[in-house]
């Protein structure tokens, strides 16, 4: 009968890690979703952003063309109201010929008394007349210069059309272009994700149940205590032990990951709100960052990748404990490993 309560304590025991394992896991798989995600809205955007100067600039020369159409029609409009008034002016002139020829033919009866105004009136028909072939001239010309105005409004609103045009299908291309992107980088986080979700399966196999290795979130927690002597930032043997099937495992995942995926692995060293006392390190800034270094050059001599690899110390300011107590402590000297995209 102790024999049965026995087993009947470890199997609860064995159950309920693994339930927690699963739900830290889709916690994890759901906040970076959300977390890629967030970053693709941002290069989207930015890459929206681009596109709306491009239409805008379009929309500023359309508006440019549309101003000259206008000046244009202005000119138009001050041409008609020229020829207008040349075709008074060649009115004036012929019913003044007409009432010289009048005057003319009524002065016929007394040719030889007004002779001498004969001879004023006809030249003055002739000045006349030089002023109205002129004004046709002009008038002609004006009428020249009408047509090739209207010509040109023709073509002006034949490249506003065309321009139109133009925009409306560069605003079709961008929204194409904004759909492929959302699909290449739902794409990606999916795959991603998929091979993060391997990695911490296999680093969970190989680590087992500790309490002072575990997930958190997304990241992968090591305790300080774990990989270091305290105030140190040299890796203890032992500490050589536990990372180096960690980083065994992650080079059997990486040979996986398609080349278009840019992923990194983030490492991240984290102390408590202590200030350090020791000759080593002027602050805990430096005692952080020295502990993610170290791991990341680890990492690179048991072949990983330096490319995909990146290290950084955060000292005390994101503690996961905020608690004043020896266990928030520790809780909080630690290092993270993120699997994610660059």
């Amino acid at each position: 009968m102790a024999l049965a309560r026995s087993r009947g304590r470890r199997s609860s025991i064995d159950i309920w890690p693994g339930f927690v394992d699963a739900l830290a896991q889709l916690l994890m798989v759901i906040i970076f979703i959300l977390l890629v995600f967030t970053v693709g809205q941002f290069y989207l955007s930015d890459a929206l952003s681009g596109r709306d100067e491009a239409l805008k600039e379009l929309q500023q020369k359309i508006s440019a063309l549309a101003d000259e159409l206008a000046l244009e029609k202005q000119t138009a409009e001050t041409l008609r109201g020229n020829t207008a008034s040349l075709a008074a002016q060649l009115k004036a002139s012929e019913d003044a010929r007409a009432q010289l020829n009048a005057k003319l033919a009524a002065a016929g009866s007394a040719a030889g008394a007004l002779s001498d105004q004969t001879r004023d009136l006809q030249a003055k028909l002739a000045a006349e007349q030089q002023t109205s072939q002129a004004a046709r001239v002009q008038v002609e010309q004006l009428t020249a210069e009408i047509a090739s105005l209207r010509d040109q409004l023709a073509k002006v609103a034949a490249a506003l059309d065309l321009s139109a045009a133009k925009v409306k299908e560069q605003q079709g291309q961008i929204v194409e272009l904004g759909k492929k992107l959302n699909l290449a980088l739902a794409s990606k986080v999916e795959e991603l994700a998929r091979y993060r979700s391997e990695f911490f399966g296999k680093l969970s196999e190989i680590l087992g149940n500790r309490s002072d290795i575990r997930v958190v979130g997304d990241r992968f927690v090591f305790q300080a205590e774990v990989l270091f002597a305290p105030g140190k930032a040299e890796l203890a043997p032992e500490a050589r032990q536990q990372l180096s099937p960690v980083f065994a495992a992650l080079k059997e995942i990486a040979a996986k990951i398609p080349a278009n995926i840019d992923w990194v692995l983030q490492v991240n060293g984290h102390t408590d709100h202590r200030p350090i006392h020791n000759t080593d390190f002027a602050s805990n800034w430096e005692l952080s960052t020295a502990r993610a270094i170290t791991v990341v050059r680890y990492a690179i001599d048991q072949g990983v990748p330096a490319n995909h690899l990146s290290a950084a110390g955060f000292s005390d300011n994101q503690p996961i404990d905020t608690g004043d107590s020896e266990d928030a402590y520790k809780r909080n000297r630690r290092i993270e490993l993120k699997l994610t995209e660059r």
